[in-house]
């Protein structure tokens, strides 16, 4: 890991021969002054990085959209793969008409799915001469060579999640729960794919409700945020058929966001299934590119699973994932499209944990084989599967090798090279806290890194996996973006602005050891200029602890931090010590690491981050024990709170987001890990509300109305039982704003009130 110095350059003092006069020496350059307005400007520290980076379907482009800091004005770039050269691929003018930025929605749950979920604002064509743009919902077919653009849709309901058939001559989209079809050249205009008879007999009746619950194509808000669903329908190669995912949510319980700023409060009712709940009963269905009946596909007589994968292996044959509800087998089905039968291929089970749900089943050009990872001897590596080739229902998946092994995660699979047998792939090979990218041969050979500086690094690869989108950024290092050979040299895209200039201080990093002797990772960020680089005891320094702690997420990382870290580094400068650690249960340290917390809440998590603090004391005497704190966000929010009411060894804590019950908390997530309700009742009902009277500590507990993740039920719920119990505490709540409480303006009021709380409480 690198540290950046800022380096100036000192001039001696002159003395002048004649008259032996002295020239003033120059003060050296005192580093900037790091503060809030900086980093949650538009731009912030760093820049406006690139948006909606996108390859050409020919592997020769790679497209994005620069905007400036402040987001009002951008253009349609490329960068030429094979000579690095960039050109304008859409003025100014032209890509404010047909992509607005995000900033433009006014509905914040909106804006936030639009950027949580990285929607793209245009996407290109298959023959690479033609872009679409979606300006809000609204589609433009784009022409490079005219450099003209045509209004496809005039709706006044947004038409989503547009995609080409493979001849690039038609478009399907998704509006009103409905597919679409619509030419992109002729007087011929769109026409509907999923309405059928019993559709148009509940209009008749009257019944809109039923029909508002039922979705074709579209993906839903638990699937979307748990299961990673990006997309639930998708074209046959050859462009006859169209395979999609029913959603039935008539029974999913509903959950009330509600909006106090008009006179008239409004209401909207989110399908949101706690844990036990009815979830969306699914099921598959085929229709003709250009219409017809549906016909549906019957995988399972059990209704209550999940189907998060599925699309084609050739023209009539299409694959489909079930996922059992308990989420520990997972079954991989090969389906003849035509008939309607289906083969349960391959299972794969996980019954001490759970079973990963990703992208990396990958059918090759061959037709006869795939890639499947699975973490089944305890880290997630990469298998070679073969099949039935021309009958793919005649017999199951055959293993044929794994491909690669060792005590490391396999992140995800990038990209394929197929001329060559290569695989690329992104793991944390020698360094759980980097991610780099390697290369491995099918035949399970030469594997070897392609990456060749510490931090860590995300690829993006093009069809033919012969170039890829690099993404590279260290701890005091940000982002940088590159277009890259396997074999040959990078050409730059973008790179953040440099942080030296401030002087951030470069963190500690060090191993703890958990109760049961498993290794833990933190780091640390000790103040400058106060003696806390030597163990001094007499020095007592404010320690705050920012945790997450769940599987969703690591703390201690060798990659760039963003707002949060810039804002430990203010702390810093004002003399608090910043410490964190990933205990067991947080992600990419193999299966025993991380399904060691199943079934139970945060006790396990607690105990870690405990024994390494005591760690931590012990090694740093300085760091004061009386004047310790936690914060945290979402799940480290719900730790933040566990901590306060669960241990009396934190003078202070910010909650922003948090889970207080897994009872109010949705069914993927919490099933995944905790159970079934009905099997696990003792651990739903360990909530934090119930601790709510065990509470040590001041607290500061943060939510915005509008969380459509973690509902502001959960603050409410916790309130009430602190005023119940007799707790004094601090509430922030933010109106309309979502699970990110974002907003340059939100955002700097949020943490000069978390600053200004450390100060108090702290100092």
């Amino acid at each position: 890991m690198k540290r950046l110095f800022f380096f100036v350059a000192i001039n001696l003092l002159v003395l002048l021969s004649a008259g032996l006069a002295q020239t003033a020496a120059p003060q050296s350059a005192a580093p900037k002054q790091l503060t809030i307005e900086q980093i949650f400007a538009e731009g912030g520290i760093t820049g406006r990085a690139p948006e909606t980076i996108q390859w050409s379907p020919d592997g020769s482009k790679v497209s994005f959209v620069q905007r400036d800091d402040a987001g009002e004005h951008g253009e349609l770039w490329y960068v030429d793969a094979a000579t690095g050269e960039r050109k304008v691929l859409a003025s100014e003018a032209k890509l404010s008409q047909l992509a607005p930025p995000a900033d433009k929605i006014k509905d914040e749950r909106e804006k936030e799915r639009v950027t949580r979920y990285n929607v793209a604002a245009y996407m290109w064509s298959p023959d690479s001469k033609h872009l679409l743009f979606d300006s809000q919902g609204q589609l433009w077919y784009y022409s490079l060579d005219t450099g003209t653009a045509v209004q496809l849709t005039s709706s006044p309901e947004p038409s989503e999640d547009p995609k080409f058939s493979l001849d690039g001559k038609r478009l399907a989209y998704v509006r009103k729960h409905n597919l679409y079809v619509h030419p992109v050249s002729g007087e011929e205009g769109e026409h509907p794919l999923t309405r059928d008879e019993k559709d148009k007999e509940r209009d008749k009746n009257g019944d809109k409700d039923k029909e508002d619950n039922v979705l074709n194509g579209e993906v839903d808000w638990v699937y979307a945020e748990e299961l990673d669903v990006r997309s639930n329908y998708f074209w046959s190669p050859e462009g006859h058929e169209i395979i999609f995912l029913q959603m039935d949510e008539t029974r999913v319980p509903s959950y009330p966001i509600t909006d106090w700023m008009p006179t008239h409060a409004r209401v909207e009712e989110q399908k949101y299934p706690l844990a036990g709940d009815p979830n969306p009963t699914v099921r598959l269905g085929v229709v003709g590119g250009n219409g017809g009946k549906v016909r549906w596909i019957k995988l399972t007589d059990n209704d209550d699973t999940y189907v998060p994968r599925f699309g084609w292996i050739r023209e009539g044959w299409a694959w489909a994932e079930v996922l059992n509800r308990k989420q520990d087998v997972l079954d991989l089905y090969f389906i003849d499209a035509k008939s309607g039968k289906s083969r349960k291929v391959l299972t794969e089970s996980a019954p001490d944990a759970w079973v990963n749900v990703n992208d990396d089943f990958r059918i090759l050009k061959s037709g006869d084989r795939f890639l499947w990872t699975s973490w089944r001897d305890g880290h997630t590596h990469i298998y070679l599967y073969s099949f039935n080739g021309p009958d793919p229902l005649a017999a199951n998946a055959k293993l044929e090798r794994q491909l690669e092994s060792g005590d490391y995660e396999v992140i995800a699979i990038g990209g394929m090279d197929e001329a060559s047998g290569t695989v690329f792939f992104t793991a944390n090979k020698g360094d759980p806290r980097q991610e780099k990218i390697f290369s491995v041969k099918l035949d399970g050979s030469g594997m070897q890194g392609l990456s060749s500086e510490n931090g860590s690094y995300a690829a993006r690869f093009a069809d033919d996996g012969k170039h890829f989108v690099e993404t590279h950024s260290a701890t005091l290092m940000p982002p940088r973006i590159s277009v890259c050979a396997p074999a040959g040299p990078c050409q730059k895209i973008w790179e953040g602005s440099s942080v030296a200039d401030y002087d951030p201080i470069a963190p500690k990093t060090m191993e703890f050891k958990a109760e049961d002797g498993t290794v833990m990772y933190g780091d640390l960020i000790l103040p400058r200029h106060s003696g806390a680089e030597q163990a001094d005891a007499s020095q007592k320094i404010p320690l705050i602890v920012y945790i997450y702690g769940g599987p969703w997420g690591q703390t201690v990382q060798d990659a760039w931090g963003g707002t949060h870290a810039l804002f430990h580094q203010i702390l810093a400068n004002e003399g608090f010590a910043i410490f964190s650690v990933d205990n067991r249960g947080t992600p990419n340290r193999g299966r025993k690491f991380l399904a060691a917390t199943r079934l139970q809440s945060f006790g396990i998590e607690l105990k870690d981050q405990l024994t390494a603090l005591d760690q931590l004391y012990a090694q740093f005497p300085q760091l004061d024990r009386a004047r310790t704190a936690i914060w945290g966000w979402s799940n480290g929010g719900s730790m933040t709170l566990y901590a306060l009411t669960h241990s009396d060894r934190f003078k202070a804590g910010i909650s922003v987001a948090p889970v207080t019950s897994w009872r109010d908390y949705d069914s993927i997530y919490n099933e995944r890990y905790m159970g079934l309700p009905k099997d696990n009742p003792s651990g739903y009902d360990d909530s934090i509300v119930s601790a709510a009277g065990n509470l040590r500590g001041s607290l500061l507990l943060v939510h915005g109305t509008s969380d459509d993740n973690v509902h502001f039920q959960n603050t409410i719920q916790m309130t009430d039982a602190l005023i119940k119990a007799g707790k004094q505490f601090r509430l922030m709540v933010y109106p309309n704003k979502t699970h990110g409480i974002a907003g340059t303006g939100t955002s700097m009021q949020l943490f000069h009130m978390m600053e200004d709380f450390w100060n108090r409480e702290l100092k």
